[in-house]
């Protein structure tokens, strides 16, 4: 019985030490290849913004600064500014966030909040089916049916209406294109509210039950509830939302390409054409015929990568100060 005992333990004792081996061994190949997979997306993103700065070397190294601060494009003479695209880039994106982020917030509170119970779930699946619409179908519905609506009704009562108001009256300047600025912002705007709408929800499901239960029973309404509970547990969550929003609004290309007018020129109307960093890279990278040419299209897409850096920094920046103010 001894002998028969001792077997046994000794058994057991070498199937432990196996286990635990093969468990060591599977603990150490999933980290390397966990820390293989975040070094290969470091390497991927210094080859990107070393395979820019490389393709627009020449077109930086010739125009220097002022190809920030020029708004001629002119590839007849070859003389390149991108202060057109920079501007047109920034003022659409800028007004679609301003345009989708109480809105997407606003349907995503309703939904978590307000909505039945059997409406919930079709309003958020049709929220979904707006973010799988491929952008050129935007760009087309925009192009033969919003521009012109656009054109015919909103933008003359527009311009007649801060006709004589200093300051809105250059800003809403006629003629009524339909394309332009405004109109491509307010389509950027649809593109980018299903996906901050759906990321916003997502997070506000993942409040605790207890938390928001806690503030009902103390006598909170649901905009207390929503403003001193959802909103501040989430914040993170939030603003992840509204950074892939204005990533997808920096980045459109083909629905902002249709309905922007194309135009490399500043003006103060929002309702006059323009044009934008993706939109002239797809218009004319195809047409560029000439080694300057080419490469200040790259010096384009290098800005457009420091632009969206800069701001997920500052996003991220802001988190840090919220987190640091509250004691999180």
């Amino acid at each position: 019985m001894t002998a028969v005992s001792e077997a046994a333990t000794l058994s057991a004792v070498r199937t432990r030490e196996a286990t635990v081996r093969r468990f060591a061994l599977t603990d150490t190949v999933f980290r390397a290849a966990t820390r293989a997979s975040a070094i290969l997306v470091l390497v991927l993103l210094g080859g990107v913004a070393i395979s820019l700065i490389a393709g627009s070397w020449e077109a930086l190294s010739k125009f220097g600064v002022s190809f920030l601060t020029t708004e001629s494009w002119n590839p007849v003479t070859e003389n390149f500014g991108a202060l057109a695209p920079i501007y047109g880039t920034v003022v659409t994106s800028a007004i679609a966030i301003i345009i989708a982020v109480p809105i997407g917030i606003g349907i995503a509170i309703f939904l978590t909040e307000l909505c039945p119970r059997p409406l919930r779930r079709p309003i958020a699946i049709a929220v979904e089916l707006l973010a799988g619409i491929p952008s050129i179908i935007y760009g087309i519905w925009g192009l033969f049916v919003f521009a012109p609506f656009l054109q015919t009704t909103v933008q003359p009562f527009v311009i007649w209406l801060f006709k004589g108001i200093p300051g809105l009256n250059s800003l809403f300047a006629g003629p009524p294109y339909g394309i332009g600025l405004l109109t491509s912002a307010l389509i950027l705007a649809i593109m980018v509210l299903p996906f901050i709408t759906s990321i916003t929800k997502d997070v506000f499901d993942t409040v605790p039950a207890v938390l928001k239960e806690s503030a009902y029973g103390i006598g909170c309404t649901t905009w207390e509830v929503t403003r001193r509970v959802t909103i501040p547990y989430t914040r993170v969550g939030i603003m992840g939302g509204v950074m892939l929003g204005l990533g997808r609004a920096l980045g459109e290309t083909m629905a902002v390409t249709f309905v922007i007018g194309n135009a490399h020129r500043i003006s103060a109307s929002l309702f006059a054409p323009g044009t934008t960093i993706s939109a002239t890279i797809a218009n004319e990278f195809t047409e560029a015929d000439g080694a300057l040419y080419t490469s200040s299209l790259v010096a384009l897409g290098l800005i457009l990568f420091i632009i969206t850096f800069i701001i997920l920094a500052l996003a991220r920046y802001m988190l840090l100060r919220i987190d640091s103010r509250t004691g999180a």
